[in-house]
C-alpha cells in the first residue's frame, strides 16, 4: 500500500510535459474550422451600424470611435436629417453640429473631422464616397479600419476591420500575437480567402460582444470552447456563462435601431427610450 501510494504521490508530482506547439497548417485549419463554426451561430452577423448609403456608413464608423453602435445608431437620425449630403455638412455650422453628436463623446474632434472629410468629398470626389481604400484613407478622420469597414459593407470589397474586439479574439485563439492593428490585419488575411474577409470580421466582432468579452468572457456557454486554447480565462460554470450573454444572446435588444429582418433580436431604443 504504502509503496502504492508512494508511487501516485510521485507521479502526481512529477512536471507535466508542455504541450506540444501548433504548427501553422495546423492554427489555420482550426481559424478555418472556427470560422465556419461563427457562421452557423451567427449566419444573420451585419454591421451594427445603421446606415442607408455609403456616406452615412462612412459618417456612422467614424463617430463609432471611443463609444458604442448603439450611441452612435441614436444619434445619427438627427444628424442626417440636418445633413443628409457632403455639401450639407461640410457647410454645417460647427455648434450647432457639435450639440448634435455630443452624445457620442468627443464632439469637437469628431465634428471637425466630419466636416473636413465632407468638404474633400464635395470638393475632390464630386460629392460621392471613393470605393478605394487609398482614397478613403486620405479623407480626415479616416484610418484602415474605417476604410475597410466602408469598402466591405458599401461596396462589397472584401475588407478585414480590425477593431478593439477582433484584435482580443485573434490573440485569445492564438492565431497571432500582433497587437498593432495592420499586423494583424496582414496575418489575418494570409489565413483566410479574401471572400471570406468582410463576413469574418462581423462574426469575430459579434462574438467578441456577445460572449468573448474582454473582461470576463463566457467560457461555459461558448459554441467553439474546444477549439480555443485560452478556453479557462473566463466562466466555465456553463449556468453563470449564460448569464453573462449579451445581445440577442441573452434575450436584450441590439445595437441597431433598424436591423436587418433577419436580425433574431429585438431593435434598441431611440435617444431617450432607454
Amino acid at each position: 500500500m504504502k509503496a502504492a501510494k508512494a508511487a501516485t504521490t510521485a507521479k502526481a508530482a512529477a512536471p507535466r510535459k508542455a504541450p506540444k506547439a501548433e504548427s501553422h497548417l495546423a492554427m489555420v485549419r482550426r481559424a478555418r474550422r472556427i470560422n465556419r463554426e461563427l457562421a452557423e451561430v451567427y449566419p444573420y452577423a451585419h454591421p451594427e451600424l445603421d446606415f442607408r448609403n455609403p456616406f452615412e456608413l462612412l459618417v456612422a464608423t467614424v463617430l463609432s470611435a471611443q463609444t458604442t453602435d448603439l450611441r452612435v445608431n441614436q444619434t445619427t437620425p438627427a444628424l442626417f436629417a440636418a445633413y443628409p449630403t457632403p455639401e450639407d455638412m461640410a457647410a454645417a455650422v460647427p455648434e450647432e453640429m457639435e450639440e448634435i453628436i455630443r452624445p457620442t463623446g468627443f464632439f469637437r474632434a469628431k465634428t471637425k473631422s466630419l466636416m473636413g472629410l465632407s468638404a474633400a468629398l464635395r470638393d475632390e470626389f464630386g460629392g460621392e464616397v471613393p470605393g478605394r481604400l487609398e482614397d478613403l484613407v486620405k479623407l480626415p478622420g479616416v484610418g484602415r479600419k474605417t476604410a475597410n469597414v466602408v469598402l466591405g459593407n458599401a461596396f462589397g470589397v472584401p475588407g478585414i476591420t480590425v477593431d478593439t474586439h477582433f484584435g482580443r479574439l485573434v490573440r485569445r485563439w492564438k492565431w497571432t500575437d500582433e497587437e498593432d492593428p495592420v499586423k494583424v490585419e496582414a496575418v489575418v488575411a494570409g489565413i483566410f480567402p479574401k471572400s471570406e474577409w468582410t463576413m469574418l470580421s462581423h462574426r469575430v466582432v459579434f462574438h467578441g460582444r456577445r460572449i468573448c468579452h474582454a473582461r470576463k468572457p463566457a467560457c461555459g456557454a461558448c459554441p467553439i470552447a474546444p477549439l480555443c486554447p485560452s478556453y479557462g480565462e473566463g466562466e466555465t460554470d456553463p449556468e453563470k456563462a449564460r448569464k453573462l450573454l449579451k445581445y440577442e444572446m441573452g434575450g436584450y435588444p441590439g445595437q441597431r435601431l433598424s436591423p436587418p429582418a433577419d436580425y433574431p433580436g429585438k431593435p434598441a431604443p431611440a435617444l431617450g427610450a432607454e
